[in-house]
């Protein structure tokens, strides 16, 4: 898995020959960022104003089916519909301050040089504007004072549940600096490889939950046990679900609004599994973890919808490996602390396949150049599938040539698809699988 590639340029030089180490760098963002530098003009003209209409229309199809289920399909208790509701009353008003922020955010990353140029747009006007970099650090902020002050309503000081929910929180605080580093010193993508084992470990030292398994029904037979210790294993595997989800996320871009997008579609279906879950279990503990994974799950939507009405096409800011990081580390602690680590990977299907469409790349094992982005035709705004193994070229090699708009959206549907797809066959499993 990698990172961002990135062209750097200082104040006193217009191009530089990339290290080995640059050479190494993610292949997959549509930006070239310029590193940080004291001299740059303030007169950088203001971001575009937030794209409400966007907003609008994701809320009306994600948020109905939510709270139709929270209150009405399900006999939830009060205890934790109340809790739910605040926090996301929390959660909008994170929302909010997002949106205010981000603004704020860009002036003083631009005053720091710190912007990319968008190469999806290269040889037309758009392509040649300073885009600021980085933003996600102001979703990360604002996502964990949210969590942070969240638990003065739901949690007491003896909570089994304060310790883990800590830990969670240091550890997706963890990964969003060390992303923020990485937007800022540019770190060779082995080595971001193992940031996320790094940002993991404040989780791992404090879980105290259990590390067994469910054997599938049809195993039993040939295993010969139905639930399974794997003691340090689980651990192991709970470290690697972190590295995979995060560095998954960071992969999987290279258009405005992809990232955003991917963890918008991922965090409304995490949203929907835990009521379903919550409504049709009867055991308490079952439902506290996935009550647990639902404050999370909302401040994360929140505030990455107020990123998106500035990331969506075309980009006023880009959200760096600051919010890659942070988002795909949110989402993994909420899979492992909510238990459903299995339907955590099926909603990232898509994810998985860039992956192993990457692997050769990645691996070394075929030639990978720095960017592996589509090629872009400044005269007719369409974009064109190279032989470079992602999603996003593989997609275009399939449906053809598409603006960038229409690739983002197709490739968010199949993520919805995905995550569609895993409701059903929990649906069609149930009681045979498990």
């Amino acid at each position: 898995m990698a990172s961002k590639p990135r062209k750097r340029l200082s104040s006193t030089q217009t191009s530089t020959i990339p290290s080995s180490s640059e050479k190494e760098n993610n292949k997959n963002n549509n930006t070239q960022q310029h590193k940080p530098n004291n001299n740059n003009s303030s007169s950088d003209s203001p971001i575009a104003p937030p794209k409400w209409g966007l907003i609008f229309k994701l809320s009306l199809f994600s948020i109905p089916p939510y709270l139709y289920l929270l209150f009405y399909h399900y006999p939830i208790e009060q205890d934790i519909r109340r809790s739910v509701l605040i926090n996301a009353v929390m959660s909008l008003a994170g929302f909010f301050l997002t949106v205010k922020l981000i603004p704020v955010a860009s002036r003083y990353v631009l005053k720091r040089n710190l912007f990319g140029y968008d190469i999806n747009k290269k040889g037309t006007p758009m392509g040649d504007v300073k885009v600021p970099e980085s933003l996600g650090i102001v979703v990360g902020i604002v996502f964990l004072v949210v969590a942070i002050l969240f638990q003065y309503f739901n949690f007491t000081e003896d909570s089994n549940w304060l310790v883990e929910y800590n830990a969670a929180l240091a550890c997706i605080c963890f990964m969003m600096l060390l992303g923020f580093v990485d937007d800022v010193l540019d770190v060779p993508w082995r080595v971001k490889l193992l940031l996320p084992s790094i940002a993991a470990l404040p989780l791992l030292m404090a879980y105290a939950g259990h590390t067994t398994i469910v054997i599938p029904k049809p195993l039993v037979p040939h295993i010969g046990v139905e639930v399974l210790d794997l003691g340090w294993i689980y651990k192991l595997y709970m470290g690697l679900l972190a590295v995979f989800c995060t560095n998954s996320i960071n992969i999987h871009a290279g258009l405005n609004g992809l990232e955003v997008g991917q963890t918008v579609v991922i965090a409304s279906a995490i949203l929907i599994h835990n009521i379903m879950q919550i409504g049709a279990s009867s055991d308490p503990e079952y439902k506290l973890a996935h009550a647990f994974s639902i404050y999370l799950a909302q401040p994360l939507l929140a505030t990455s919808l107020a990123l998106l009405s500035y990331n969506w096409y075309p980009s006023s800011v880009f959200v760096g490996d600051t919010y890659t990081y942070f988002a795909g580390m949110t989402m993994a602690v909420i899979g492992i602390l909510g238990h459903f680590s299995e339907t955590l990977l099926i909603f990232f299907v898509p994810q998985v396949l860039n992956f192993l469409f990457s692997l050769p790349q990645l691996s070394g094992y075929v030639p990978c150049p720095r960017h592996r982005l589509p090629r872009f035709d400044p005269e007719t705004g369409l974009l064109t599938g190279t032989k470079d193994g992602t999603l996003v070229n593989l997609s275009l090699r399939f449906l053809g040539r598409k603006s960038e708009k229409a690739l983002c959206i197709y490739l968010l549907g199949f993520q919805a698809i995905a995550c569609c797809l895993c409701f059903l066959l929990r649906h069609f499993l149930a009681g045979w699988y498990k």
